[in-house]
């Protein structure tokens, strides 16, 4: 028998995304944002606030990378969820990460997360349905370790999942079946 919880602002477990962006003085910002997904093959949806200073950076640069955080990193991805752009002007800088520059979209790619989806800016949407950030993806990119013959290795990667339930953050490991293979047991 299922037993109630209260219901949160979420779906859970959430994806740990890093949005990165540049500021007006071309230091680096990264919000931990959990609350995005795909639209599509080819479109980004972040459930962010104008209040965010990333979503300012992504409005005036017209471009951000979206990059899945790692067990590696979870101290670094809590502190971009903790600490505001808008109050300290090089959170990156304390996070002794390092990042380069896209050459697709004006926004930095860090080069410790292992996937990096550069997004180029379409919309925002700001009514009572609307998501927030919309971006169209430019490119995908896993770092060459996180390969087994040409497909990328999931377990390796340490992607973490944050629940808003006990306020923790999980790693995302052990493949448990096979999409659209499976199922066709049931036919």
């Amino acid at each position: 028998m299922k037993k109630q919880i209260e219901t949160t602002y979420s779906i859970f477990p959430m994806p740990v995304l890093m949005v990165a962006t540049f500021n007006e003085d071309n230091t680096v910002d990264v919000m931990n944002a959990a609350w995005g997904t795909m639209l599509n093959r080819d479109t980004v949806a972040l459930n962010l606030s104008e209040t965010h200073k990333t979503v300012e950076n992504i409005k005036a640069r017209k471009g951000f990378v979206v990059h899945v955080a790692d067990a590696k990193h979870v101290v670094e991805a809590d502190y971009f969820g903790v600490v505001s752009g808008n109050t300290e002007k090089d959170k990156f800088k304390k996070s002794g990460l390092t990042y380069e520059k896209s050459k697709l979209v004006d926004a930095p790619i860090i080069n410790e997360f292992p996937v990096a989806i550069e997004c180029e800016f379409i919309e925002y949407q700001k009514d009572n349905s609307g998501i927030g950030v919309i971006g169209k993806v430019i490119r995908t990119s896993v770092d060459e370790e996180h390969f087994d013959n040409d497909k990328v290795n999931v377990d390796s990667l340490e992607a973490i999942a944050f629940d808003p339930y006990t306020l923790g953050y999980y790693k995302v490991a052990g493949r448990v079946g096979n999409a659209y293979k499976d199922g066709l047991q049931l036919k």
